[in-house]
């Protein structure tokens, strides 16, 4: 797994060949721990959308979130027969995490961090990027929606 795949090549028989897929994945919780939920947008290279989804997941922390985000956007190319993923977070801990470079010291973290990186094993071509929060701005929306929906009522 590398930070960017500018030099990646795909070979033609490959299912996705000349479709780089891009997923934009954000979690967050209110209160951290608190109503929490993720978002993910997943759109081709030239940014246009295939689908986006998010779901509430009770009570989480903020890094629990952004994993789940992170396993949920896996398993839909992994379900969609790709080979190749570019994903997109304002995480810096979780992309630092998933590329080796920072340890996983939180107990409640390690085993969704091996779920993620056996699904990323299983779809082939996994890249991780960190990006500023102005550029995922469409799964931020998700994930706000999705910790609405998380809330509960007053």
């Amino acid at each position: 797994m590398t930070a960017r795949s500018g030099s990646a090549h795909s070979l033609p028989f490959d299912s996705d060949a000349g479709r780089p897929v891009v997923a934009y994945i954000d979690g967050g919780a209110r209160g951290n721990p608190g109503p929490a939920g993720f978002g993910v947008r997943v759109e081709e290279a030239d940014g246009s959308l295939i689908e986006e989804f998010g779901e509430s997941i009770g009570v989480a922390t903020n890094n629990v979130a952004e994993y789940r985000a992170l396993i949920a956007a896996l398993e839909w190319a992994r379900r969609h027969g790709l080979r190749e993923l570019r994903v997109r977070s304002d995480s810096q801990l979780l992309v630092q995490q998933m590329l080796g470079n920072y340890k996983v010291k939180h107990p409640g973290l390690q085993p969704l961090h091996a779920k993620a990186r056996l699904l990323a094993h299983d779809i082939g071509r996994v890249t991780f990027e960190h990006v500023g929060r102005s550029l995922n701005a469409h799964a931020d929306r998700l994930a706000n929606t999705a910790m609405d929906q998380a809330a509960p009522e007053a």
